[in-house]
């Protein structure tokens, strides 16, 4: 069985982060091991939120996994609450990143060209250093504007700007960054990215549903890493995480007794299986 280790929070009611990453992988056929970064009793939309900040378990985690001998297929990270997990998150890669292990990016701090509570520029910096080290990164348009220390061009910036941007992050050392939750030239919705090794721009979009939610970013980023280690190639897994988001939302939008701040990813989980072909 393959396995892939998630290093992000737990926030416990929300629906992101690990409590998203856990079941979809593990619905795909893979192992999902976890390192939580933190415990919130809610997501950051919710006032008054309780933090417990797991810092200083994380080097405790890898040194044991380090004498287990354990392997991975990917590492995979969301939310990470400070400049230290960052460091951290890198020693991560150093030491498990090896034999083929992909190595994926969600750099989850920002939205709304806004960092997230508790973030700072120097967070955002470091954060571009992190997505460096990855094999495919998948910043919102804020987060690539932030990692850059670039003004931010709004969510409706036009695709040229979205490649100068793309190539902009090439340059700080991003191999293939890919940006999501962008309008299209075609007006849909979905992703560009930019693959370095090819000098190659690829971009996917499917009709906008008019429903925003906390979230979207983690059920997307989780899909296309289990999609990638199920076999999918690089463009197929952004694809299949397009359709099945997309499809989250709109069971979301249709659904009279939704919450407020989360997507219905469960109910979709069939179809992602079937876009799998599973």
């Amino acid at each position: 069985m393959k396995r892939i280790a998630t290093i992000q929070d737990i926030s416990c009611i929300g629906k992101c982060s690990l409590t998203v990453a856990l079941p979809i992988i593990s619905a795909t056929g893979i192992e999902t091991a976890i390192v939580p970064t933190a415990v919130l009793s809610t997501h950051t939309q919710f006032s008054g939120f309780t933090f417990r900040d797991l810092t200083d378990d994380l080097e405790p985690i890898r040194d044991h996994w380090k004498k287990e001998g354990f392997k991975f297929d990917a590492l995979y990270t969301g939310y990470l609450g400070s400049l230290r997990q960052i460091d951290i998150v890198k020693s991560y890669f150093k030491e498990f990143g090896n034999d083929g292990a992909f190595k994926i990016v969600d750099p989850a701090m920002a939205d709304n060209g806004k960092l997230y509570y508790g973030f700072d520029e120097a967070f955002a910096r470091e954060m571009g250093t992190l997505c460096a080290e990855s094999d495919i990164a998948l910043p919102n348009i804020s987060e690539a504007a932030l990692m850059l220390g670039i003004e931010y061009p709004g969510e409706e910036a036009s695709e040229d700007t979205l490649k100068v941007i793309l190539k902009q992050l090439v340059n700080i050392g991003i191999k293939f960054p890919v940006i999501t939750g962008v309008t299209l030239a075609d007006g849909t919705f979905g992703f560009i990215g930019y693959d370095s090794s090819k000098d190659e721009f690829i971009k996917y979009g499917i009709e906008k549903v008019p429903y925003k939610s906390h979230g979207t970013g983690d059920v997307y980023a989780s899909a296309f890493t289990a999609s990638l280690v199920n076999g999918k190639s690089v463009y197929d897994a952004l694809v299949i995480a397009a359709d099945y988001t997309t499809a989250c939302i709109r069971n979301t939008y249709n659904d009279p007794e939704r919450v407020n701040y989360a997507v219905n990813f469960e109910l979709e989980i069939p179809y992602l299986l079937k876009l799998l072909g599973k």
